[in-house]
């Protein structure tokens, strides 16, 4: 079962570094043949190759280039080190988790006083839709100068966007959760003179956590994104957006990639915490499927 989940799994990785290292030849090729034109020089198919492969600052970094980068940055350098994207990652991480509780805990009031409102659902709900139409890279310059302004620098800036991005899809998750239950388990709630807090801990709740976790895993990768879009305008010198932003300042490609893999792999492992969460949750709940 392992290996016929593997075989396609390996196939699809080698296509894509195939594709990727025609891509880097082909895209790095022309700066080769305006130095050997100034040069005089004849450069030769293999030649030609070979040099695309190992330049300082391609165009696109060749994959074994940024396996390199990868590694000198995780551990080639000392994690306390503003070199080691370790330390730039820890960064990041912690102002996602901050605006990810923010952002939640945010969602799953708003959906309860949507749920038991129908004044709030009438007024909130648009206004909550409405906020993430406008564009995250307009909003975050916004915030970050103006709490910049009253004196608010660091980690809640940052947060603040995070939480931004990742409160609507627990709102509307949670929402969804909360609704399920039918009219025939509500009546028979009501039937047993439950109360509203006991219908909202013993049906209602328990009815939304699937679609809770599901919203989760979307809210906590998109807390990663606006910290990083948090991390650029105003040029921050700590996280991988930093990391991202100075590499482009100075052409440092094989920089801006090795950053975008660990932001990768950081919402990789977020988002395989929350389904861990979720799988232990569900199970001794006994609604896992």
């Amino acid at each position: 079962m392992t290996r016929g989940r593997l075989v396609p799994v390996m196939t699809v990785l080698l296509a894509i570094v195939a594709v990727w290292y025609l891509a880097a030849i082909r895209m790095n090729a022309q700066w080769e043949r305006d130095q050997a034109a100034r040069a005089e020089v004849t450069l030769t198919l293999p030649d030609l190759v070979a040099r695309t492969l190992v330049q300082e600052r391609p165009v696109l970094p060749a994959p074994h280039q940024v396996a390199v980068g990868l590694w000198e940055g995780l551990a080639g350098q000392a994690i306390t080190s503003r070199r080691s994207l370790v330390w730039h990652a820890w960064v990041t991480l912690s102002a996602t988790l901050a605006g990810f509780a923010i952002g939640t805990g945010a969602g799953i009031l708003l959906a309860v006083g949507i749920v038991h409102s129908r004044s709030m659902d009438q007024s909130v709900m648009p206004w909550a839709v409405a906020s993430q139409t406008v564009p995250i890279l307009a909003i975050a310059p916004m915030v970050i100068v103006v709490l910049s302004s009253m004196g608010v620098t660091g980690l809640l800036p940052k947060a603040i966007i995070a939480a931004w991005l990742s409160f609507f899809p627990v709102l509307v998750g949670m929402v969804k959760g909360l609704r399920t239950p039918d009219a025939m388990q509500l009546d028979q709630m009501r039937s047993w003179s439950a109360s509203n807090a006991q219908v909202f801990w013993r049906l209602r709740l328990p009815s939304s956590l699937p679609y809770l976790f599901a919203s989760l895993k979307v809210a906590i990768a998109a807390a990663l994104v606006g910290t990083i879009v948090g991390e650029l305008p105003a040029g921050a010198t700590a996280g991988l957006g930093a990391r991202l932003l100075s590499g482009s300042y100075y052409g440092q490609t094989v920089q801006i990639w090795s950053a975008l893999f660990v932001a990768a792999l950081l919402a990789a492992g977020l988002v395989a915490i929350v389904g861990w969460l979720e799988r232990r949750t569900l199970t001794r709940m006994g609604l896992a499927r």
